[in-house]
This record gives structure tokens, sequence and C-alpha cells, in this order.
């Protein structure tokens, strides 16, 4: 992800959660220097860095966001 610039990088990087995010009812956008994280229900939260995410997303989830977990790769590799 190293060509592009730094914005398109962070829009890159955001369409990349949101295919596990989409799984949670969350949506990742790149705002300015930082991302923006919103959820079904209208909540948001912004998130300065993909190090704080999964933190923002489980908050405003209300329940575990582990991109890890096997049933969440079962249902992106079903895609």
């Amino acid at each position: 992800m190293s060509s592009g610039t730094p914005q398109a990088q962070r829009r890159a990087r955001a369409s990349a959660a949101n295919r596990i995010l989409g799984l949670y009812g969350l949506r990742l956008a790149a705002w300015a220097d930082r991302y923006t994280l919103s959820g079904r229900t209208g909540r948001s939260a912004v998130v300065d860095h993909l190090g704080a995410l999964w933190p923002a997303a489980e908050r405003l989830a209300g329940r575990p966001c582990d991109p890890l977990d096997p049933a969440i790769i079962a249902a992106l590799e079903a895609r």
C-alpha cells in the first residue's frame, strides 16, 4: 500500500476493514487524518488510527468484535 496519497491509502484501509466491520453492522470511513466509525443506530466514534479501531468497534457494536474469529473468516471466504 505504498502507492497513492496518504488519503487514498486511508480510504483503501477503510475499505478493507469494512469487509469485516459490515458483519458487525459497522462502517468505517476515512475522514481528514482520521477515521469515523458508525453503526446502524446512528452512533459514531472518531478513530485516530487503526490500532484503536477494534476497541471502538466493540463499544459501538455492544459485543466483542474479533476479526480473527473463525466464523468471521468463514463468512468472508464465502463471499
